[in-house]
């Protein structure tokens, strides 16, 4: 199964209102990328990935991606540098330890939107929301295979 098709429209839907709920509590901007496959580790491949999508333009390099790649069943969540100035080192390991139980038992959209959900409430009290935030990137999600394989 390619990656692009790993979701049901629904369950597309489900995620991207997630993010937007999420971002309006905080001026923090989170973004989803599935893969199919992941030939290295994957924060190598997250951070790579946030460069392609210019995650890092963000104002206040407050950015989050949840890299997932599902056929090598491997993921990351990564923050820009704004975020990791001022959160503590293991700031993502109960999402993505959560996040991980939920894939376990195949509740893969359901424990997405809860990460989501649980970043935009970390990012809340780094970055809260300010009356002239912009949404400074898509909430949609993004495809891309390893073509290192």
């Amino acid at each position: 199964m390619f990656s692009k098709d790993f979701f049901s429209q629904i369950q597309k839907q489900a995620i991207q209102d997630a993010i937007a709920n999420a971002e309006l509590n905080t001026s923090g901007e989170i973004r989803l990328h599935v893969d199919d496959k992941c030939s290295g580790e994957p924060i190598s491949k997250a951070i790579e990935t946030f460069e392609k999508l210019k995650m890092h333009e963000t104002e206040l390099r407050n950015g989050v991606l949840i890299y997932v790649a599902i056929t090598d069943k491997k993921l990351a969540i990564i923050g820009d540098k704004g975020i990791d100035a001022v959160v503590a080192e293991d700031f993502w390991d109960d999402i993505k330890n959560k996040l991980i139980e939920s894939f376990k038992v195949e509740k893969f959209t359901e424990g997405l939107v809860q990460a989501i959900e649980q970043s935009g409430i970390q990012l809340k009290s780094h970055f809260p929301f300010q009356s002239d935030d912009t949404n400074e990137l898509s909430n949609d999600i993004s495809f891309g295979a390893d073509q290192s394989k």
